[in-house]
């Protein structure tokens, strides 16, 4: 069942069900406003159901979706991840996950804005299967990681890859404000049969950059279980499972993002998570701050 976060014309965050072509809102009963809340009270998608089926449908051309959890725990990223975004930098799949993080002012709503910060001239993007976590884990087997996945969502890692190379490391080039769209919703895990039989694309003003499927990826559970080993999950943790072939920086020639381009990521049985890249306005002190970084 996909769950979502909407405001109405009072643009308060409401917790809500996607039923077909209509939304039901669920959020009074329970005194929630977002999927991290939800879940870090253990409540139970049995009772939402109920509630959808006794609550008024509304419109969706009347809501505005917001990120489903905009202040998620952790927001652990897999790098590397993908079999043919590892044959596209011509190097072998690591032996094991590589994780980085992204903090929780990188989340973004879909159908908003992603800031092109001065600081790059190499903006990319990066469409993924994000997993949120539903149960507390802690140094599980892969054999229980399906136990404790809630759902699952799309997450564009938007990246500067020219300070990563300057970096020689992810954080600060992933991490700016507004560099975790997501969204729209996110879907029960019942409701995905088999998270890597998933056509995954992204396409900036309508162009394809990236088609794939999660069959090229490690799979869910072993990353699951791998984080946990070191890393305690909490109920609305995020796990994005990292991105596959044909990011602007590997294109031939290179391609980055510039203000006005329009970034769509597409999972099959999720949706698509829509953008539109703005340039950040110049400060009279950008040039001395920038001067005053050792």
């Amino acid at each position: 069942m996909p769950l979502l976060v909407f405001s109405l014309s009072d643009g308060l965050r409401r917790l809500g069900v996607q039923s077909q072509e209509t939304i039901h809102d669920v959020s009074q009963v329970f005194g929630v406003s977002d999927v991290a809340t939800f879940l870090r009270r253990g409540l139970e998608v049995l009772d939402i159901e109920n509630l959808r089926l006794a609550s008024e449908p509304i419109d969706p051309a009347d809501v505005v979706i917001h990120a489903p959890m905009h202040q998620p725990g952790k927001i652990i990223c897999v790098g590397l991840n993908y079999h043919d975004h590892c044959r596209e930098q011509s190097i072998d799949p690591p032996p094991y996950p590589i994780l980085f993080s992204k903090f929780a002012n990188a989340v973004a709503d879909p159908n908003g804005t992603v800031t092109r910060p001065i600081a790059t001239e190499m903006l990319d993007l990066e469409c993924e299967l994000a997993v949120v976590i539903g149960r507390r884990a802690s140094r599980i087997g892969r054999e229980q990681a399906r136990d404790v996945i809630f759902g699952y969502t799309i997450l564009n890692d938007i990246t500067m890859r020219d300070l990563q190379l300057e970096d020689r490391q992810w954080l600060r080039a992933k991490s700016s404000d507004g560099f975790a769209p997501m969204g729209p919703v996110v879907v029960t895990a019942d409701e995905v049969e088999d998270p890597h039989a998933l056509r995954l694309r992204s396409s900036v003003n309508g162009e394809t950059w990236q088609d794939s499927t999660t069959a090229e990826m490690i799979d869910v559970a072993t990353v699951v279980a791998f984080v946990s080993r070191t890393i305690t999950l909490e109920p609305g943790d995020v796990i994005a499972t990292g991105t596959p072939a044909g990011v602007g920086h590997y294109q031939d020639p290179p391609r980055y993002l510039v203000g006005g381009d329009r970034l769509r990521c597409e999972i099959d049985g999720i949706g698509a998570l829509d953008s539109v890249v703005v340039d950040e306005e110049p400060r009279a002190d950008d040039h001395a701050a920038a001067a005053g970084v050792a």
